[in-house]
């Protein structure tokens, strides 16, 4: 979801409050022809580090893989085109894989660059590898908490009110009514407002017309009480956005339509994972089976004035943390 072209030029299109000082973008050739991967880089302002094209709405920051794989990428060729650029004293790319091609790469490449490398956390990530058996064994593996809570909801909803659910989709005049209905309920949630009004839904819009998009959309007596954003892509299920509404709590809507949606890519969509992107919260834990952290990445030319500074005030920070508390030291520095 995070690493394609078109991620990239929404994010920039319509994903900063301020329109970024500077965009670059740095490709790694073939031997054969065109680029193996093209690197999304910016300032956000002028003056500051240079940083991967990347921001809250980001769970995850990469390359877009062109054509040829992934593999024999010279990542010192690539850190050479990086370090040319404005900014390049300081950079800083997150979030990333901890395990992944990427960050290795960069590592090592800035390292032969001459830089000081090191990572920091930056985000807890659940998520859940689809077993075989689908939805109802999922199901069974849930908390009888969770589960419960669900089916009280579902007996209570159907007491009381008329309700059903959509998911959509496809781009369509139904899609369009989607998107106002998950406006309100987000505007009507416990949510903070949108810093930017049009990213939702050009992401909504853009995913649809991808085949990737999954909007659901619990209606009750009419109305639209909870709303969430999936996107599948490469059999996988990314939890983008969820909202309910204030004052429907007692049904538990939210978890309604989570069970629901989970139905639908596991047993429609066949995905092998289930992503719920950003943070630690609670709830995650019961939905998901596994953690796993998303780390960034910061080198620093210690041959230039502001790199070397840099460096320094990192280098004391870390020192600093450690002696106020040892345990909360990630990682460390290598030169």
């Amino acid at each position: 979801m995070f690493e394609n072209q078109a991620w990239f030029d929404h994010l920039l299109s319509c994903g900063f409050e301020s329109r970024p000082h500077a965009h670059h973008v740095v490709e790694a050739p073939q031997e054969l022809g065109g680029p193996t991967l093209r690197l999304h880089l910016m300032q956000l302002k002028l003056g500051e580090p240079l940083t991967g094209l990347a921001n809250y709405y980001s769970s995850l920051y990469g390359p877009v893989w062109c054509d040829g794989g992934r593999e024999g990428v010279d990542w010192r060729q690539v850190c050479q085109a990086v370090v040319r650029l404005p900014g390049s004293s300081v950079i800083r790319l997150q979030p990333l894989d901890a395990d992944g091609l990427f960050i290795r790469g960069m590592e090592a490449g800035l390292q032969a660059c001459g830089y000081s490398v090191d990572r920091f956390f930056c985000f807890g990530n659940w998520y859940l590898p689809v077993e075989a058996g689908g939805f109802e064994a999922y199901w069974r593996q849930r908390p009888a908490q969770l589960r419960n809570t669900v089916a009280r909801a579902k007996r209570r909803l159907e007491r009381s009110h008329a309700w059903h659910i959509d998911i959509l989709t496809d781009p369509s005049p139904a899609l369009e009514l989607g998107i106002t209905a998950y406006q309100r309920v987000y505007a009507q949630s416990w949510k903070e407002p949108e810093p930017n009004p049009d990213f939702m839904p050009g992401l909504i819009r853009m995913a649809a017309g991808q085949g990737n998009l999954r909007l659901g959309l619990l209606w009750l007596e009419g109305e639209v009480v909870a709303a969430q954003v999936w996107i599948v892509t490469a059999g996988k299920a990314h939890i983008f956005k969820l909202a309910y509404q204030s004052g429907f709590e007692r049904f538990s809507v939210g978890s309604v339509l989570t069970a629901a949606m989970m139905r639908h890519v596991m047993d429609v969509d066949g995905v092998r994972e289930v992503d719920y992107l950003t943070g630690d919260d609670n709830y995650k834990k019961d939905w998901m089976s596994h953690r796993r952290e998303r780390v960034g990445l910061i080198a620093f030319d210690r041959s230039r004035l502001r790199g070397c500074v840099a460096w320094a005030k990192h280098v004391a920070g870390k020192l600093y943390r450690r002696l106020v508390s040892p345990s909360a030291s990630r990682t460390s520095l290598s030169s």
